[in-house]
């Protein structure tokens, strides 16, 4: 049985500061030589910095590779006859995209994982799930996109998928109170990301003067919050307007990205997000990339677990954050907790749903 395999039979953030220390250097350690060994780009990288692979490191000594690389290189650990997925960041046009490449075993741990982690927070019962966007996203199923992979990866989580938006993005009343009337009654989920909702579902229910019936319903978003910052609203006044419409429900946001599909960072009632037992998240000073305490801002670098056919289990993002605690928040759940405050100054946009067509 695989690390991942063994953790899927646990709680998602049950690890403590100790146990967590212990597995991640033995497993870091893995899938570092396993991309050491198996992808000459990354060789390379590790050479040019004289790492020393087969040594013995802690967490924070393992190299990162700046996301933005995955743009620039096709970087896998595996023949690409053995890849069944192609995951692609969004981007605006002309702007290149990371292609990541998803043999079966990742493919599948990706998916397990986020249904593992989903669950701790909407119950192991699949919900009526209203998705806010449009079925037009979903093309080609080989190579997805990452706003059309998180429609696919979280429309599974739940049953009787309805999608709110038409195929230019305009809100469907009709399919939607259509979709309230047939689970009346019944607990539903929300997903969608976070623009989209905003400019697309509530301020169309807010043009129309429409509230919908979803007291109890639980609304999953993220990314996308670049366009939301630019105009002033943040996590408090997305949840407070989301609610004016929408009734008594409860709205979580989760931060990942397409580098580490899988492993997100869900929001718990404290509004933290938390680091699961399959991921961890270190905060780096932009000046000279040490490891920055609780309390402090830096750059945000996101470890996981499950990446194997791609060299993609230490990532450099490109977001600014702060860690808040480990092993404390009020919520008890175990890991790691921080808050991204945004991006780095003239970084590229990108993200699920930062960029999308306008029609």
């Amino acid at each position: 049985m695989s690390v991942v395999e063994k953790l899927l039979t646990e709680e998602p953030f049950s690890l403590s500061h100790e146990e967590k220390i212990q597995l991640y250097e033995t497993e870091l350690g893995n899938l570092t030589k396993n991309s050491y060994a198996n992808c000459s780009i990354y060789k390379k990288i590790l050479d040019i910095l004289a790492y020393d692979a087969s040594a013995e490191h802690k967490i924070e000594e393992f190299p990162f590779l700046p996301v933005r690389l995955f743009k620039e290189y096709d970087l896998l650990n595996v023949p690409k006859e053995t890849v069944v997925k192609t995951m692609t960041s969004s981007g605006t046009t002309g702007q290149r995209v990371s292609k990541i490449y998803l043999d079966r075993t990742t493919s599948t741990n990706q998916t397990k994982v986020l249904t593992k982690i989903c669950s701790e927070f909407l119950g192991n019962k699949r919900r009526p799930m209203l998705i806010i966007d449009s079925k037009s996203v979903l093309k080609d199923r080989n190579m997805f996109s990452a706003r059309g992979a998180g429609i696919i990866g979280f429309s599974m989580l739940g049953r009787g998928a309805t999608y709110a938006l038409d195929e230019d993005l305009h809100l469907d009343l009709d399919a939607v109170n259509a979709f309230l009337g047939k689970y009346a009654g019944e607990p539903i989920t929300l997903f969608g990301f976070t623009s989209i909702i905003w400019e697309h579902f509530f301020k169309e229910l807010e043009r129309v003067d429409t509230k919908l019936p979803l007291d109890g319903a639980v609304v999953i978003h993220g990314g996308g919050w670049k366009k939301l910052i630019d105009q002033q609203v943040d996590n408090e006044i997305f949840k407070k307007s989301l609610a004016s419409r929408c009734g008594d429900i409860t709205v979580l946001n989760y931060y990942g990205m397409v580098e580490q599909t899988g492993s997100i960072f869900m929001e718990c009632e404290c509004g933290r997000l938390h680091a699961s037992n399959y991921s961890d998240v270190i905060i780096r000073n932009p000046d000279d990339f040490s490891v920055c305490g609780v309390g402090e801002t830096g750059i945000v670098q996101l470890v996981s677990l499950l990446p194997e056919s791609y060299p993609g289990h230490s990532i450099l993002t490109e977001d600014i954050g702060e860690l808040i605690g480990e092993d404390d928040c009020p919520c008890g759940r175990h890991g790691k907790t921080f808050v991204i405050h945004g991006r780095i100054k003239n970084a590229e946009i990108r993200g699920c749903s930062d960029t999308y067509e306008r029609k």
